[in-house]
């Protein structure tokens, strides 16, 4: 990320220890990498892991799905599955470990820019947006007003800039474009202009998912290339819960595997209302419904790719609000992610979802809580982890350079301690001790000050006095001065004016070309 202005420092040998840290040389190592494996945190046991899996099979196998799609059920039956007296599809636990076995356990999610891809495997985790946030907290009054397609480009080109976000899905729905296929089109347009990194969308239909298609081979320069190099990924919801299919998701589902379109498969029941308030039962029930999510990819077309996206969703069971901020989510998320890497699949979790509606003190420690879990317990895909607020109904632009610190630690957290002769050097601990008396600028130091430590650039590690000299400012105000910075001097120019002018003729684009300079 390109930092902003340095704030004032004071003079002598810290500051010279700062200056030497932000002018390290050519080779800078990054202490807090993406894509490291987590797996550490496991709040459920291997026999509590197995009981809630042997639970979802036979949810599956004695329950089944409701409301089951004619083509899906067509399916399903040439695939001996059973149908029960009431239409229900019942999936046997042979069937869908078969299912298991042929899914593919990694995924290459390909950027615009060949430098953004990454592959997903194991339990390597890395951080990014999602959400549908109807309203957005206005860098300038600090109120929320309804959310613009401006609004997502901003956020689309801030979080092309923030290193700890590694793919952008949408975070907020455009309330100025009224039409459903202008706004799915207009969507994916000012995402794929916004960001080079690999980006998600949902679709309304599947009509509305070959027009993007369409636009995004434009951007890649000839027809099919995005089948060759599928930079989006689809955000589909198949199931409504409890235990039934959506019918509109298998035509975006189609139209995605038709375009070989990665799919992402988002189940989010909701404890206590469309599933059980008991965390075993709930996790129980949306693994199950994932899993059935899973069977519907495959019965399309076998051995897709599937981000397989089991996200618990924890409501306020005394008002019946939602609580993405919990302890709970935290548990139920990392307990989600486990079950979901024990079947050795690509895990989708969700995190940083604050029910504070700015960024305060509740914020930092909800968003803390949630995505430290998520990470530590090895979720892939961890979606929501920037700028959420309000219970996902509003989104903030301070919210998304703040929430870039706190995936930086929680990345610093998730790579650990490495224990090697460089790091565990007694000749070095002894050369001090006899000599200086203190490790302050050795060369071990030195090489520890860029290798082992993050330093989150919003933070004040500044004493009392020399805070209040600088203006008492919080983090708040300091995050709101950085993403005014960073929009304002990026503005990413991928796709030429040629290709732009092609999307334009053959869509309504609503974004004006004014607002991308």
């Amino acid at each position: 990320m390109t930092e902003a202005p340095k704030r004032r420092t004071r003079a002598g040998g810290r500051a010279a220890r700062v200056a030497s840290r932000q002018n390290p040389g050519d080779e800078v190592p990054n202490p807090a990498p993406s894509g490291l494996p987590g797996g550490q945190y496991r709040p459920l046991t291997d026999t509590q892991c197995a009981q809630i899996v042997d639970a979802a099979f036979t949810l599956l196998s004695t329950v089944g799905i409701g409301e089951v799609p004619e083509q899906i059920k067509k399916l399903a039956k040439e695939r001996g599955c059973e149908i029960d007296a009431e239409g229900r599809v019942l999936y046997s636990r042979d069937f869908v470990e078969d299912i298991i076995d042929s899914t593919p356990k990694s995924l290459t999610l390909f950027g615009q820019d060949p430098r953004h891809d990454f592959e997903v495997k194991k339990q390597d985790v890395r951080f990014g947006t999602g959400g549908a946030a109807v309203q957005t907290l206005d860098l300038d009054t600090s109120t929320y007003r309804p959310s613009t397609l401006r609004d997502l480009y901003d956020f689309a080109r801030l979080a092309d800039q923030l290193d700890n976000i590694c793919w952008f899905t949408r975070c907020c729905v455009a309330t100025d474009v009224p039409d459903i296929f202008d706004l799915d089109v207009n969507t994916a347009y000012t995402i794929a202009s916004g960001t080079t990194k690999p980006i998600g969308n949902s679709f309304s239909f599947g009509s509305h998912v070959d027009a993007c298609i369409e636009m995004f081979d434009m951007i890649l320069g000839e027809p099919g290339a995005f089948q060759k190099r599928p930079f989006c990924k689809a955000h589909i919801s198949p199931i409504i819960s409890p235990m039934r299919y959506g019918e509109d998701a298998v035509d975006v589902a189609e139209a995605a595997l038709r375009h070989n379109m990665p799919v992402n498969t988002i189940i989010a029941a909701q404890s206590g209302a469309t599933a059980p308030a008991p965390l075993a039962g709930m996790l129980a029930q949306s693994l199950a419904e994932t899993l059935a999510a899973l069977v519907l990819i495959d019965l399309l077309k076998p051995g897709h790719p599937v981000i397989f996206s089991n996200w618990p969703f924890v409501v306020d069971l005394r008002t019946g609000a939602f609580a993405g901020g919990s302890a709970e989510m935290a548990i139920l998320n990392a307990g989600s992610a486990q079950l979901t890497n024990s079947l050795g699949l690509i895990s989708g979790v969700a995190a940083s979802m604050t029910d504070s509606k700015l960024p305060d003190a509740q914020a930092g420690y909800e968003k803390g809580l949630t995505t430290l879990a998520a990470g530590l317990a090895g979720g892939n895909l961890i979606y929501e982890s920037a700028g959420m607020f309000g219970s996902l109904l509003g989104v903030s632009f301070e919210g998304f350079v703040i929430d870039n610190d706190i995936l930086g630690s929680v990345q610093r957290i998730v790579r650990g301690v490495e224990v090697n002769g460089d790091t565990l050097n007694l000749e070095a601990i002894e050369h001090s001790i006899r000599t200086e008396g203190h490790f302050l600028g050795g060369d071990q130091t030195l090489a520890a000050m860029q290798r082992d430590y993050f330093y989150p650039s919003l933070s004040d590690r500044e004493s009392p006095d020399a805070w209040a000299e600088a203006g008492k400012t919080d983090m708040q105000t300091r995050a709101r001065e950085q993403a005014r910075w960073l929009l304002s001097q990026h503005f990413p120019s991928h796709i030429d004016r040629a290709t732009d002018d092609l999307i334009r003729s053959r869509y309504q684009i609503h974004l004006s070309p004014q607002h991308m300079q």
